[in-house]
């Protein structure tokens, strides 16, 4: 059995929609981070970084969401979460790694600036970098779905859950990302896969007990 250790709102939708894309069993695990649920012991002895999501696995632990989505893809190549020609499987991952090291930190910047700088005045000007580099990773995700159904191109992978994500802060936080006509197109196209629908309804639930 495959068990996922996320918490609402966060960036392991990713892994959770990813999850649900490959129709395997799998249990849930509620860490909720708005609860500093990720730091007690419990699940310090999961992740010991104290972050979501982590994927169990028999006896092993995967984390990150790259790392997750790639072994869900291999685990089960018939779901096609990555394509199967290698250059493209790659352009993938690289996309993932751009996601996790460079859009999601651009975020954290806007939304959290004293996780980067001990210095409370310059806080805003961390706040302020992060809101226009945020912005400027959005439109560049806009700029990849446009001319595409899905933002690799004509077939769904699991970068376009990922990419879910990070639609769901900009909303959230205020950002003008309806301005951003393909993204916007494609979230619409995205909220009405199944699999996304049962994803938000699982969170949604564990966010309102």
């Amino acid at each position: 059995m495959l068990t996922l250790y996320f918490s609402p709102g966060a960036c392991s939708l990713a892994s959770h929609i990813g999850l649900e894309e490959t129709g395997a069993p799998y249990e849930l695990k509620p860490v909720l981070l708005a609860k500093q649920q990720q730091k007690t012991p419990e699940y310090l002895k999961i992740n010991p970084r104290g972050k979501v999501p982590a994927l169990a696995v028999d006896s092993k632990i995967l984390v990150e969401n790259t790392a997750i989505l790639t072994y869900l893809s291999r685990r089960f190549p018939e779901k096609k979460l990555l394509p199967a020609d290698p250059a493209e499987e790659a352009r993938c991952i690289g996309t993932m790694c751009w996601f996790s090291s460079v859009v999601h930190p651009s975020y954290q910047r806007s939304h959290r600036p004293e996780r980067f700088a001990e210095n409370e005045a310059a806080l805003p000007a961390v706040k302020e970098n992060g809101k226009k580099s945020f912005w400027a990773n959005l439109q560049e995700i806009d700029s990849m779905i446009k001319g595409n159904d899905w933002v690799m191109g004509r077939e769904f992978t699991a970068v376009d859950g990922y990419a879910l994500v990070f639609y769901g802060w900009a909303e959230r936080s205020g950002f003008p990302v309806k301005e951003l006509g393909a993204y916007t197109v494609w979230r619409e196209r995205m909220m009405n896969r199944a699999t996304v629908k049962k994803c938000i309804e699982d969170e949604e639930k564990v966010a309102a007990s």
